[in-house]
């Protein structure tokens, strides 16, 4: 886990410059996971940096454009400890004796547990407005998504803390009782938000395939959040799996495979970050005629609510948004 990946620099760089090439070593091939972190760390740098100055700033703010707001700053923060951390092991690759004290992993759990469980809310009030439709028109409160964000950061930061106050802040070689008791508790409660993204996300697809009278209406916003949700799945889960699971295992860097599936999880998780303002906005710009498109009115259409066709499948004009825009301006 973490705590072996501080010591494992330390030992690849002593063999690097005896000049030793043995199995999980650091080498040139390591660079390319790494520089592709780099990239997809600016890129996805830029986007949520679009987003949250677009939700912060330039749009009126509803239920889910909270929840939005609140991931893009979770992927943010974590995109950053990902850049950082692949950057300083870059140059102590050329510079052996740079020194920097290896906290990143440890402060890369706090974004990476926000943003699951800020995704899990996102599913579920999704879902819970397809199946309780009335409750959550009328009588759901009205501060409910700050309210729950509010409570996932502190969390998140909590079960941080505890983790990391019996496995080492540092990301020391420590593999006591207590860190292993630690871990496994985390393990379970990420176990518990993945069940819940999973099953709410499942429930949401049944809606659209085999809801019969009740079934769902497709809209924009139900595609972002699918899309968002798979992707993370793909992409962010087995980060989680690694950090959480695959500390039962005894996680040897030397062995080649097992190091390559670190390397996989590390790159797919950053890939997962940068993903989702893409998402947006290619859900924004799908199946809309060529012209002037502002990132704002991207990013409105890909959390947007109503469907774009009426009962003759007529297409809600683009000026209907676009006027729905100006409103929330003023």
């Amino acid at each position: 886990m973490d705590s072996n990946t501080s010591a494992w620099v330390t030992e690849v760089t002593t063999t690097k410059r005896k000049g030793e090439t043995a199995p999980g070593t650091f080498n040139e091939k390591d660079l390319i996971p790494n520089l592709v972190i780099l990239i997809s760390g600016l890129v996805g740098l830029a986007g949520n940096s679009v987003v949250l100055w677009l939700l912060g700033f330039r749009m009126r703010r509803n239920a889910f454009s909270i929840y939005i707001l609140n991931l893009a700053a979770a992927d943010l923060l974590f995109l950053c400890c990902h850049i950082i951390d692949s950057l300083l092991v870059v140059v102590r690759y050329f510079h052996p004796h740079v020194f920097f004290l290896p906290c990143y992993k440890t402060v890369m759990m706090f974004p990476y547990i926000t943003g699951l469980s800020v995704l899990s809310a996102i599913s579920t009030e999704r879902c819970l407005s397809f199946l309780c439709p009335i409750w959550y028109r009328f009588r759901r409160p009205k501060h409910t998504s700050v309210t729950v964000c509010v409570l996932l950061w502190a969390t998140s930061l909590l079960m941080c803390i505890l983790n990391k106050s019996y496995c080492g802040l540092l990301d020391v070689n420590e593999k006591t009782a207590e860190c292993l008791a630690a871990n496994f508790s985390t393990a379970t409660c990420l176990g518990v938000l993945v069940l819940i993204l999973s099953g709410s996300s499942l429930a949401m697809l049944v809606g659209f395939l085999w809801g019969g009278g009740r079934q769902m209406r497709l809209t924009r916003l139900y595609v972002t959040i699918l899309l968002t949700v798979l992707v993370f799945l793909l992409c962010g889960l087995p980060l989680g799996v690694y950090w959480f699971v695959l500390i039962w295992i005894h996680d040897d860097f030397s062995d080649t495979l097992q190091y390559g599936l670190y390397l996989a999880s590390v790159v797919l998780s950053s890939v997962n970050s940068c993903a989702n303002p893409l998402i947006y906005f290619f859900v924004g710009t799908f199946r809309q005629q060529p012209g002037r498109q502002t990132l704002k009115l991207l990013l409105q259409r890909a959390l947007q609510d109503s469907p774009e066709e009426d009962g003759c499948g007529s297409r809600v004009p683009q000026g209907t948004l676009e006027m729905s825009v100006s409103r929330e301006e003023q």
